[in-house]
């Protein structure tokens, strides 16, 4: 079977905001792309045809997670991750550092060894190498994999961020190493170095030289401003490799994005769109709605008149607001289904304007306002 190369193409770019695609033997990812996150193999209260109906193109999945439950040996059993879950979209999978920061209390880093920590499920034991965390995410056959980093908690200790960023940099060669060969797959390298300029850029060289097929700000939306994000992204926009995609991990509210791609970056993922539908919270055309608001309890409009796909507008705010207030697990269901398809419509509204040479325009009307 001819098996097709991963690659990546920009058709146009509006400033430093880029058009492309993603090519991979899975189907093309055209960006800028947002990938709705499949954490322990399944976009919560959503499937994957819905999930393809909102033309999402690559879902984003949780080396961790998948790690400690149902385990890498049941789900390469039966052939992978796509399998599995039942999936024949592109999937990406995190190498696991994040995770290790944000939820093991007990964790410790060894420079030869890894992150060694303890299950926030059950307190066992597990040793998370940058060799271990490359064979995970082979055995899911995930399509794009992510180097294993140390991403450090928010702080302006430089001195800690130099060691880690210089630890991550240590780990990225191991990581490339690990993955040796594997043509159809991509291997994306995480520039780590917290909010100072010159780490970031010793990052991004180092990472450059070992050769990756795409590059990841990773260590940021841990706390820090919108402002000093967009910082980072602006020390990086003129040293990003050109012919490779650029990945803002865990990244955010449609004001980030809009930011974010005018600043270069080509692919997204966040919890942000699922998580809020299912608290509530849905992402309009006209600002945020908490639908579970009072105020909504006789209004018969449709959440978003705008949103053109899926004719989720046939709920009425009222409708949506009685789910919520009774715990329907229906009302969690579609809004989440909402957010992403609204996440997805502002992507390919995105990729319009930078093809008609209109983003700044488009920036400039709803940075404020999503």
């Amino acid at each position: 079977m001819d098996i097709k190369k991963f690659a990546f193409e920009v058709s146009k770019t509006d400033g430093y905001a880029r058009e492309g695609v993603i090519k991979t033997h899975r189907g093309d990812i055209h960006t800028p792309a947002f990938m709705p996150v499949g954490t322990q193999a399944t976009v919560k209260a959503c499937t994957i045809n819905d999930i393809k109906k909102t033309n999402s193109e690559i879902i984003l999945s949780n080396t961790y997670h998948l790690m400690i439950r149902p385990g890498v040996e049941r789900i390469e059993r039966v052939g992978g991750l796509h399998k599995f879950m039942n999936c024949d979209l592109p999937i990406l999978t995190d190498s696991g550092g994040f995770q290790v920061m944000s939820l093991s209390k007990l964790n410790k880093i060894d420079r030869e060894k890894g992150a060694i920590f303890n299950s926030h499920i059950d307190g066992k034991k597990f040793i998370l190498s940058p060799e271990r965390s490359i064979e995970i995410q082979l055995g899911l056959n995930s399509d794009i994999c992510m180097i294993m980093d140390e991403c450090p908690k928010n702080t302006k200790d430089y001195d800690l961020i130099n060691n880690s960023m210089n630890l991550s940099l240590y780990w990225a060669e191991r990581s490339k190493k690990a993955f040796g060969s594997n043509p159809h797959k991509a291997l994306f390298g995480i520039i780590q170095g917290g909010l100072f300029e010159d780490l970031r850029k010793q990052s991004l060289k180092e990472l450059v030289n070992i050769e990756f097929d795409g590059y990841a700000v990773g260590g940021l939306a841990v706390g820090e401003t919108q402002k000093e994000m967009f910082g980072v992204l602006d020390s990086l926009k003129d040293f990003l490799p050109h012919e490779k995609p650029h990945y803002l991990m865990g990244v955010g509210t449609p004001s980030d994005i809009l930011g974010a791609v005018m600043r270069g970056i080509d692919m997204f993922d966040c919890v942000l769109p699922t998580r809020s539908g299912r608290t509530g919270l849905a992402f309009t055309w006209n600002g945020r709605v908490n639908i579970k608001n009072n105020k909504y309890q006789n209004d018969d409009s449709p959440l978003d008149p705008a949103v053109k796909n899926l004719d989720l507008n046939k709920y009425s705010k009222s409708y949506l607001n009685h789910l919520f207030n009774t715990n329907e697990i229906l009302g969690s269901m579609l809004l989440t289904l909402h957010n992403i398809n609204f996440y997805q419509e502002l992507m390919s509204l995105i990729r319009k304007n930078i093809r008609n040479g209109t983003f700044k325009e488009f920036h400039d009307k709803y940075i404020d306002k999503l």
